[in-house]
């Protein structure tokens, strides 16, 4: 019932665009995009048994279908091929449709039309819809967007909901304003239980003359009435070398008001950070940052450093490390990666990650490490090939051994 419901909403979509496709005569259209061909290997989490996958990921645009070039198509997806049994007695062809949209740009020099399934972001929320919106613009300082239509989520079998999964959502903000980013929405999702999220939002951006820029963010649940998250923070940058970020955050975790676990009782999380990047040379990049985190009472300190190098022409070493302590355990930490131009095509690469942790007293001391190798060779212009393996030692794994293999095409 759900396949046949999504597969109608893509049928649907496939004519509509074929419909506008014939329709344009007055210009040839071009067909731009990209093929990623990939192999996988890999434990799974729930069997541990080992499967492998063939996987093929299309992104496609198609321009010029008009003559002044206000239309465009846009489609992204993947299928993949079980090439070794899950553990279910099954080896299934499956395939996400992630988006597939007419998009019509400056109708009469004030509208812009989006038709199909399509990705949007308010601050009020996102949600993958099949459906449509439509932005008012150029009439002022202050553009308008409407969107509406079916909720689109996946789970582990593929496209989950129904037809009784609905989205809505609507924002203003400012355009035409040097140095200022503004938006106010409003956002409500429903199922057939009734409503499930409903929520308002704003982003806030400005830049303050050539050195700083400051930001705010924030998410309020009108149906719990409670700011679900808010953001603070700050940029400064004196110079081209040097970036100082501080930021204060918080969160109150919120659940669809139709799911079993909005009746959970949940805590408030917050955290205060300070950040600087330093530019020394060429070949000397130095990061180090510090996170206060709050857990409704409980807190923890978070330190890290890092830095970039470049010892010899064609070498780029990063290497970060991490520092833990306080509530939910200790964790000290490190990654190196390496990257090597052996030739213009070939990129050769290689990383560590080790991890000492601790829950508790009673769990001791645990390591979790992670090693991989890669490489990557531009055979032509538009032409890739790409290849990792990585092996993860933890207190789950002895040898956790993955892989892809992956060939890309651009057209």
């Amino acid at each position: 019932m759900i396949m046949q419901h999504s597969r109608g909403n893509v049928l649907a979509v496939l004519l509509f665009i074929a419909g506008l496709v014939g329709a344009s005569t007055a210009a040839a259209a071009e067909l731009h995009g990209q093929s990623s061909t990939q192999y996988l290997w890999f434990n799974d989490i729930f069997t541990g048994k080992e499967r492998a996958e063939l996987a093929e990921y299309l992104n496609v645009s198609v321009t010029k279908i008009d003559s002044e070039g206000r239309l465009t198509i846009n489609g992204s997806g993947r299928g993949t091929y079980e090439l070794r049994d899950a553990g279910d007695g099954t080896k299934d062809l499956k395939g996400r449709l992630y988006y597939l949209y007419a998009d019509y740009r400056n109708l009469a020099d004030r509208i812009d039309l989006r038709i199909g399934r399509q990705f949007v972001n308010y601050a009020a929320g996102s949600a993958l819809v099949d459906g449509g919106m439509i932005e008012l613009k150029n009439a002022g300082p202050v553009a308008f967007s409407v969107m509406g239509g079916r909720y689109v989520f996946f789970d582990l079998n593929g496209e989950g909901g129904t037809s009784d999964d609905k989205v809505f959502g609507m924002a203003a903000y400012l355009q035409g304003v040097k140095g200022t980013d503004a938006e106010i929405s409003y956002f409500v999702k429903s199922d057939k239980d009734g409503t499930a999220r409903e929520q308002m939002g704003y982003s806030f951006k400005q830049y303050v003359l050539d050195f700083m820029k400051v930001y705010t963010n924030g998410r309020y649940d009108l149906v719990s009435q409670v700011f679900s998250e808010v953001l603070f923070g700050a940029k400064y940058y004196p110079t081209a070398d040097l970036v100082v970020t501080a930021e204060t955050y918080q969160s109150y975790p919120t659940f669809d008001a139709t799911s079993i676990y909005a009746v959970f009782a949940v805590s408030q999380y917050r955290e205060n950070l300070l950040r600087a990047d330093y530019t020394i040379t060429e070949k000397i990049g130095l990061n180090a940052g510090y996170t206060w985190q709050d857990y409704d009472g409980d807190d923890a300190n978070v330190f890290e450093i890092g830095g970039r190098f470049l010892p010899i022409d064609r070498l780029r070493i990063n290497v970060n490390y991490d520092k833990r302590n306080g509530y939910g355990g200790k964790l000290n930490g490190y990654a190196v990666e390496a990257f090597f131009d052996q030739s213009k095509q070939l990129e050769l690469s290689a990383g560590v990650h080790h991890d000492v942790y601790e829950r508790d007293r009673s769990t001791g001391q645990e390591t979790a490490s992670k090693y991989w190798i890669g490489a990557k060779y531009q055979i032509e212009k538009n032409i890739s090939a790409l290849a990792r393996i990585e092996d993860n030692v933890n207190a789950r794994y002895n040898h956790d051994k993955q892989g892809r293999m992956v060939l890309n095409y651009s057209f």
